[in-house]
């Protein structure tokens, strides 16, 4: 925030409290329900256990309770990815494409009132089905409001600073992982009577919202662009940002308009049967496959069965994962404050080589918990100042104009569904497998660290076209070309 202030004139409009709010009721919800789960995850199952035999009868089995709880973590990034593909389809195209991007945060908003609603009254009916519905409806939420929210940054920001503002969304996805793991806390929220008014806390924030953003100006690109209004494009701008004429941002808004007159977007079907992104739509599988199975769901989600396997005593897990969610947010806001290029090709190589060998051990003496504890605090940092920052913006570092919208739709597809299934097995996979679990993800990541270093071409100062070009002179072996090396790429 500091290093926008000093970029550009915030302080004349009133763009750090559009940033805010819109980060408050946007990436920050969704922080704060990933981490928050994971502190009064012994209470919740010892509700799900009595809810249970209140409501059939007998006492659940084990395996039973454990599957109950895996579908509570896993129903949330199963609401996500329909909630991703919604906000495509139905509400995409009614409040981005018809409407306006402030109207699709505030139906976000509105929608996670509700959730929270159905959450609280879970413990009073003594019903756990309630809380699945709960989680559910909360992860549509960060699916459908996750798009939109760097898609308002993105069409709201001067070019200049558009790159760093868009990165504010990480931060705030950070901070709200951190303030779950701060409420989480037993002097906090963190206790048997309350775990279900810790979980509803991000709802304060989403009224916050409600309340607030109806005052800011829709998009100033999706003013211009899509309803061609320039006065009130210009408008946009000066009461985001301050007093000028924004003539260069306007004038880089027409150009953009005659180019996407010219061609329209391309749909998902088109971008997987255009054979000469292949190796694009391999890269976004890869990347984004490697970075949901390489361990940091299982850090983020299940904390406390993590570090209660390693031997960490219970009443001070909350606190190791609060430096946990402290040292992220501040590897975020360095990334931020430095504007660093995270498609760097050997930058990303050596952060997938180092979090393969910073996984937790296995249970030993007294000395290996507090050496998991290192680890992974090494896990995060180097997860955070490199890999992290791939997902949101490898679509748009390695497509082109045309077929980015339908990139960015595939970019969420192995996220969620990673999630899910990450969340329905895991709680089994700790269970049989105890720490040895977490050398199946140094070898996933391996595979990640590889594919960067053999395959992913160096993006750095270089244009699209240049970097499509990169793409389509790779070749694997067994081409047809003679004249080509096998899986030919510019390091």
């Amino acid at each position: 925030v500091l290093h926008l202030c000093l970029s550009f004139q915030v302080g004349a409009g009133k763009a750090l409290i559009f940033i805010v709010v819109l980060g408050l009721g946007g990436s920050f919800q969704n922080g704060f329900h990933l981490t928050a789960i994971s502190s009064p995850s012994p209470y919740i199952q010892s509700f799900i256990n009595s809810s249970w035999t209140d409501h059939y009868g007998g006492v659940p089995g084990e395996k039973t309770v454990t599957f109950i709880w895996s579908a509570v973590v896993a129903l949330y990034a199963l609401g996500g990815l329909f909630g991703f593909f919604f906000s495509q389809k139905c509400i995409f195209i009614y409040c981005i494409c018809s409407s306006c991007r402030k109207k699709s945060m505030l139906l976000n908003s509105a929608l996670a009132v509700v959730a929270t609603v159905i959450m609280y009254i879970s413990k009073p009916t003594n019903s756990f089905e309630l809380i699945l519905v709960a989680r559910f409806l909360l992860g549509f939420g960060a699916g459908l409001g996750g798009n939109v929210h760097i898609i308002y940054l993105g069409e709201s920001s001067p070019k200049k600073i558009r790159g760093i503002v868009t990165l504010t969304a990480a931060t705030f996805l950070s901070l709200g992982k951190l303030s779950g793991q701060f409420a989480g806390l037993r002097e906090i929220f963190g206790r048997e009577e309350w775990w279900n008014i810790l979980l509803c806390i991000p709802a304060f924030f989403c009224v916050v919202q409600l309340a607030i953003l109806p005052f800011f100006p829709d998009a100033p690109r999706y003013i211009l662009i899509e309803k061609g209004n320039t006065q009130q494009c210009k408008r946009a701008l000066q009461s985001l940002w301050g007093p000028g004429d924004y003539k260069l941002e306007i004038e880089e808004m027409l150009a953009e308009q005659a180019v996407i007159g010219e061609e329209h977007n391309k749909s998902l079907l088109d971008l997987l049967r255009d054979k000469h992104l292949r190796w694009q739509i391999l890269s976004i599988l890869v990347i984004n496959g490697c970075l949901q199975f390489s361990g940091i769901s299982a850090i983020t989600v299940f904390s406390f069965n993590i570090f209660l396997e390693a031997g960490i005593p219970v009443d001070k897990i909350r606190y190791v994962t609060l430096g946990i969610g402290a040292s992220e947010v501040l590897i975020s806001i360095t990334c931020v404050s430095s504007n660093v290029n995270i498609m760097n090709h050997p930058c990303v190589f050596e952060h997938h080589y180092v979090i393969n060998h910073c996984h937790p051990l296995p249970k030993g003496d007294s000395v290996i918990p507090y050496s998991t504890v290192v680890l992974i605090f090494l896990f995060i940092i180097f997860y955070g100042g490199g890999p992290a920052g791939i997902a949101p913006s490898l679509a748009n570092e390695i497509f082109i104009q045309s077929y980015r919208p339908a990139a960015f739709v595939f970019t969420g597809f192995p996220r969620w569904l990673g999630f899910t299934i990450f969340g329905f097995i895991f709680p089994f996979l700790i269970a049989s497998l105890k720490s040895l679990c977490f050398v199946l993800f140094s070898c996933i990541c391996l595979i990640a660290a590889l594919y960067v270093f053999f395959i992913l071409p160096e993006t750095k100062g270089k244009t699209l076209l240049e970097i499509s070009q990169e793409f389509e002179n790779i070749r694997a072996c067994g081409s047809s070309t003679e004249d080509v090396m096998c899986l030919e790429t510019k390091l």
